[in-house]
């Protein structure tokens, strides 16, 4: 009777070992998702920053593959704000998904609890 007990508690163990790994990986992936888009977010701020201080007639021009496109002021500070809305909404989600994987590891690692609670209870 032992042995199917056993068998079911190494079987869980294996699943849960597998599943901690991936999901280490994946929140290792999501935190390095997360640094990258706060250098970009804090990249077109320090940007827009410095883009504020100038002259509205400057001649500022928007790269585009390999070429420059003069752009005026307006869009140029629009794209910089648009750009850290977006990187902002990502950090979240990311955010949001690494605290998902975190919990249902935690809940994973609960259940094997309980099962080694009832094994020895019998």
């Amino acid at each position: 009777m032992a042995a199917p007990v056993d068998l079911e508690l190494k079987k869980a163990f294996t699943e849960l070992q597998a599943k901690v790994m991936d999901t280490q990986q994946k929140v290792k992936l999501a935190d390095l998702q997360i640094e990258q888009l706060s250098k970009t977010k804090k990249h077109a701020h320090l940007t827009d920053t410095e883009v504020m201080m100038l002259v509205d007639e400057t001649r500022m021009y928007e790269g585009v593959g390999r070429m420059f496109i003069l752009q005026p002021k307006g869009v140029i500070h629009n794209q910089l704000l648009e750009k850290q809305r977006i990187a902002e909404e990502k950090i979240k989600e990311l955010e949001q998904k690494k605290l998902y994987l975190e919990r249902s590891v935690k809940e994973a690692e609960d259940n094997i609890r309980e099962m080694l609670m009832a094994r020895r209870a019998q």
